[in-house]
């Protein structure tokens, strides 16, 4: 299957297609399956009970969804903040390809995603899926303004004049419906605040961080307050798939639900304050839980849960290392350079459970994250997988799936991990880059790790790289740079290889 396809069914109409293929039954068995992407926002390797058997948190649905499926306990975001992982899970490319080499992407900037790129959606859509996403894009959006100037607040992540020209009657482009989405609902960049339907800028996040009151225009907008963010979008995805099933379901759904949860600021909903041990912070964890389980719930009630395949991932680690009830988490700062807020309490959440570092680092708490792949009688259930995984895969796995031909310059970044997915424990990604949001860069390869490449500066006295046995020591306590120097700067020149490298996946 291919971009051909596409233009296929425009040419001759979906009903003659679906004619044409019960003719030859050789072609296509059933209808290929629906797919749900939930991507969380800075969730924690160690919130899963299914991963971690001393999280504070309840997590029965994840949990019920891993029971369902398959876990990858070596699954990576490759990247330790948002924008740059969620390229990679769009393109099946490494984001130091992109014009962005590291960090997030500030206000207004924009797209990451070239215009001639092919992403996920847009392969899926040429393969016939009818697409919708609902929740955080961070991916760049562009905006008109009333002057023809830059949006004020362009290139910041707050500003107290924010939007004080966009003009908020005019379409925004280059932005997810110009990627792949036919429906979008939700925002590009949090501190933007504006809430996007399709290309229309129907709203925004109503909280105390950021601020929309510069800009003219707005008695039309609709404020949501952050706390009734998650309930809006999950509401608008459970309609979604309503109408989905009322319809003729003649195409199959791609459907990205990327909640902004548990990102800070934890603006966690009033029923589920207090309603773990780990403090504001689980609280949120266990809502998102409760919110994903309305969207199993609504898969099942409409008898679509047999045939869609659900993937579950972050974007990558918590920023907190130990969460309490105890614990003043309302002004946490989104800032590596700020103190985080910190708890001496005994009965302690690990967010990242085992693993060093958090969201921004170069060590296994920013860049390790939980991977779900559940798909009824197709993937094995309650199964395990340590094999090497990077959400860059995604592309290349759901190609191989639907049978679509990813051209050489396409997801050049992304392997076929299907294989893994079905249940065969088969090595199909030796190593994964990985970085930090500074630009630290290292590379997993096989059990080893090293760090040592971009922005890494080693402490006096120090070693000039950091090398573990992630085997032996998952939580990177251990340096064995000195031990084995030769061992490191094999790895080091395999590193500054690939990043000098076309393409990584061998196709």
């Amino acid at each position: 299957m291919n971009r051909n396809f596409r233009q296929l069914m425009k040419n001759i109409g979906i009903p003659l297609l679906v004619g044409f293929l019960l003719i030859h039954p050789c072609i296509a068995q059933q209808q290929p399956p629906n797919i749900l992407l939930i991507l969380a926002d800075d969730l924690g390797y160690g919130d899963l009970q299914v991963y971690n058997n001393a999280s504070l948190v309840p997590t029965p649905n994840l949990d019920q969804l891993a029971a369902q499926g398959i876990r990858l306990t070596n699954a990576y975001t490759p990247v330790s903040v948002c924008s740059p992982t969620r390229y990679s899970l769009m393109t099946g490319e490494y984001s130091w390809r992109s014009w962005k080499k590291s960090g997030v992407m500030a206000n207004y900037e924009p797209s990451m995603i070239d215009s001639s790129q092919l992403t996920l959606p847009e392969m899926l859509q040429d393969a016939g899926y009818t697409t919708a996403g609902f929740g955080k894009w961070h991916l760049g959006t562009s905006f008109p303004t009333l002057d023809g100037q830059k949006p004020v607040g362009y290139g910041k992540f707050r500003a107290d004049n924010n939007g004080e020209n966009i003009d908020l009657s005019k379409a925004v482009y280059d932005g997810p419906m110009d990627h792949g989405f036919e429906h979008w609902l939700g925002f590009s960049c949090a501190s933007e605040c504006w809430i996007l339907e399709d290309k229309k800028i129907m709203g925004a996040i109503g909280h105390d961080l950021y601020t929309i009151e510069a800009t003219p225009n707005k008695e039309h907008i609709k404020t949501i307050p952050l706390e009734d963010y998650l309930p809006f979008i999950t509401d608008s995805t459970l309609h979604f798939l309503k109408q989905y099933a009322e319809g003729e379901k003649a195409q199959p759904f791609f459907l990205y639900y990327a909640p902004y949860v548990p990102h800070i600021p934890l603006a966690v909903s009033q029923e589920f304050r207090g309603k773990t041990k780990a403090g504001l912070y689980g609280d949120y964890v266990h809502e998102l839980d409760h919110y994903v389980g309305k969207v199993m719930d609504m898969l099942e009630s409409l008898d679509l849960d047999e045939n869609t395949i659900v993937l579950f991932a972050s974007d990558n680690g918590s920023q907190f290392r130990g969460t309490s009830q105890e614990m003043d988490m309302t002004q946490a700062s989104n800032s590596p350079a700020e103190n985080q807020a910190t708890t001496l309490a005994e009965d302690v959440h690990r967010p990242n459970g085992p693993l060093r570092g958090t969201k921004w680092s170069a060590w296994e708490g920013g860049v390790r994250t939980p991977f779900i792949a559940r798909w009824p009688g197709h993937f094995p259930e309650g199964a395990v997988s340590d094999q090497l995984f990077a959400l860059n895969d995604v592309m290349a796995t759901l190609a191989a799936l639907i049978n679509y031909e990813l051209s050489e310059n396409n997801a050049v970044d992304s392997y076929n991990q299907l294989p893994l997915l079905l249940g065969k424990d088969q090595k199909i990604r030796e190593e994964v880059v990985i970085q930090s949001s500074g630009n630290v860069l290292g590379l997993r390869s096989g059990k080893w790790k090293f760090i040592g490449e971009g922005n890494y500066q080693a402490e006096a006295g120090e070693p000039v790289g950091e090398l573990y046995d992630l085997s032996k020591d998952i939580s990177e306590s251990n340096n064995l740079y000195l031990q084995d120097p030769e061992l490191a700067e094999k790895l080091r020149a395999r590193l500054q290889a690939m990043l000098k490298s076309e393409k990584t996946n061998g196709r």
